[in-house]
Formats: structure tokens, sequence, C-alpha cells
């Protein structure tokens, strides 16, 4: 079929913009939350300390959301007791939210100290 040939030869359904086309609030809407990170864009910079935590809650919670709804899609697959290879998956999700709780209370404690 004509998708599936195409996807095939490597072309995607719609054309990818060309430049810089990620943003910082598309970052942090897609789960990034550490401030290196973030620093990479040059409106962090222009932000208070306080919007800037509000971000990186924000992306806390964008991916401790994700990374839920990935273990619950993966807990919900047809067949789950005969695929082993699944449960290893599950473990790796949540050993990410286990490291997402931690930067949380890291982030909380380095944001809580006034400026």
């Amino acid at each position: 079929m004509g998708f599936e040939d195409d996807l095939e030869k490597g072309k995607s359904s719609s054309p990818l913009p060309s430049g810089n086309y990620l943003t910082l609030q598309k970052a942090v809407d897609m789960g990034e939350y550490e401030p290196k990170y973030l620093a990479n864009f040059a409106e962090w910079h222009g932000l208070s300390r306080h919007v800037q935590f509000q971000l990186v809650r924000q992306g806390l919670e964008n991916r401790r959301h994700q990374l839920l709804v990935q273990w619950a899609e993966i807990s919900n697959m047809l067949d789950f007791s005969k695929k082993p290879y699944l449960k290893e998956a599950l473990k790796n999700i949540e050993k990410q939210l286990h490291q997402a709780e931690t930067d949380r209370e890291r982030l909380y404690l380095e944001y809580s100290v006034g400026e």
C-alpha cells in the first residue's frame, strides 16, 4: 500500500520543519525537566527563578504522566503473561519513575533555596 511503502522507503507522512523547531515549552511538554538541558534555550535565561521552577515542575509532571501511560500500555498488552520480556520493560519504566521522583526531590530542594 502507499503509506506502508513510503514508511519502508524512509519517508514520513509529514515533513519535519527545517531549522530549530523545538521550543522551551515544547521540550517541557515532552517531559524535559532538567535545568541544565532547559538552559540550552535562550528564553530560559530571561525567566525568573520562580518561573523556571514552574517549568521544571511541569516537565517533571509530564515525564511522570508519560511513564505511567507507557507502563499501563505495556501491562495491558494481550497475552502479557506469555511475554516475559515485557516484564523487563515494566522494570525499566519503574526505574525511570523512581529516578524522576528522586530528581523531583533534588530539584525541590535546589529551588527552595533563595536566590
